[in-house]
């Protein structure tokens, strides 16, 4: 009898530890549903690889992933002071470091395979501050500049052949232009309409679109969607979070378009991302971290890997973070990143592009310097609003 009230003991414990377990998978499983999901990321502190040559990275201002998920990125060599290009000196100084071109692309491993530009060339002006870059599903390479002469952009193949310029340096600030930009951030190319679409951008205030393979201009709008006017937008004065700005306070960081034909454009010191249809017509705006001032909140934008972009993130380059909408609600489900020198921080973070298989990569300019790579861990329910510094867990 005591063996047998042992059993039976023993199984109803069982029988309770298996309900228990039941209860708490389908507990689990009901927060699981009822949980904000949103795409996961790690940092990757093992790319890219060091530079050879002894080389030095600048302020790193342009980024894109091409079709073979092969990392591009340009960067401003000239920034470098007399310390850290000690090799480049004449005559040398020190043994570190060397100035690096300013075109450099990555493959998946982390490995540098091409590196030029820099100079003038036969029918084009190399410009006097990079700014932005963009790789075509043509194979051509799209950059801009937002130096002081700066007035154009320049298409090139992916060894640095010259294709065409558009636009010309020596020019000033005029946002009804047809024939030149001023001081670009960064250019996008949309396949469905072979057009090319200008953040134009540090002078001008506007979105500018060209033909992709005249180089013609084909249509620009300001804030809303409204004509540019250049003196009003000046006239705006000071940042001030509880006004609502009627034109691009600037720079106009980006002008990203999605899969579904809309446009997303950086109002950087307004806080703000304006929505347009491809032919300029506004949609709609979202703020973010409003209250930010100096170089502002807004800085660049990509979207996720699936078919439909469900999830746009977007570079906080004054609070150092990557943020990550619903594209369809635009509401922030998340965010992450910190400021820092460390893998994971970053220190002004300008620019970010996703690859086929969803990572993400961010490059950092004034005194960040660098290229990382943050690993796609899937859809994951959000734990926390802010998640600081995306460690690898191990898993």
């Amino acid at each position: 009898m005591k063996r047998w009230l042992i059993g039976a003991t023993f199984l109803t414990v069982l029988a309770g530890l298996g309900v228990t377990q039941h209860l708490l998978e389908q507990s689990a499983a009901a927060q699981t549903r009822g949980a904000v999901m949103a795409p996961r990321f790690e940092v990757d502190p093992t790319f890219p690889k060091p530079l050879p040559n002894g080389w030095y990275q600048g302020q790193s201002i342009g980024l894109w992933v091409d079709a073979q998920d092969h990392v591009w990125i340009v960067h401003r060599p000239d920034v470098l002071d007399a310390v850290e290009g000690a090799s480049s000196q004449t005559p040398p100084t020190g043994e570190c470091c060397n100035i690096a071109p300013p075109i450099l692309e990555f493959d998946q491993a982390g490995n540098l395979l091409r590196h030029w530009g820099g100079k003038d060339g036969p029918g084009y002006q190399w410009p006097d501050s990079n700014h932005g870059l963009n790789v075509d599903s043509r194979g051509n390479i799209w950059i801009g500049g937002n130096g002081a002469m700066d007035g154009h952009v320049l298409k090139f193949t992916l060894d640095g052949k010259f294709v065409m310029q558009v636009g010309k340096k020596g020019v000033t600030r005029d946002s009804l232009a047809q024939d030149h930009f001023f001081q670009v951030a960064k250019t996008f190319f949309y396949g469905p309409t072979n057009e090319v679409f200008v953040a134009d951008g540090y002078g001008n205030r506007r979105v500018a679109v060209i033909d992709a393979e005249s180089g013609k201009m084909k249509r620009f709008w300001g804030a809303y969607g409204k004509p540019p006017d250049d003196k009003a937008a000046l006239a705006q004065g000071a940042y001030d979070p509880t006004v609502t700005y009627q034109h691009f306070r600037g720079p106009v960081h980006c002008a990203d378009v999605s899969n579904d034909g809309l446009v997303y454009v950086c109002d950087r010191t307004s806080n703000r991302l304006q929505i347009f249809k491809t032919d300029g017509t506004f949609v709609k705006e979202v703020y973010m971290a409003r209250d930010s001032r100096a170089d502002g909140a807004v800085w660049d934008t990509a979207f996720s890997r699936d078919a439909q972009q469900k999830y746009l993130y977007v570079a906080d380059g004054r609070n150092q973070k990557v943020r990550i909408f619903d594209r369809q609600s635009m509401e922030e489900l998340t965010n992450f990143g910190k400021g820092g020198h460390y893998a994971g921080e970053w220190y002004s973070l300008h620019n970010i592009a996703t690859d086929s298989k969803g990572n993400l990569y961010t490059v950092e300019t004034y005194q960040g310097r660098r290229l990382q790579r943050f690993l796609y861990k899937g859809i994951a329910p959000v734990r926390a609003k802010q998640q600081g510094v995306p460690w690898p867990s191990g898993k």
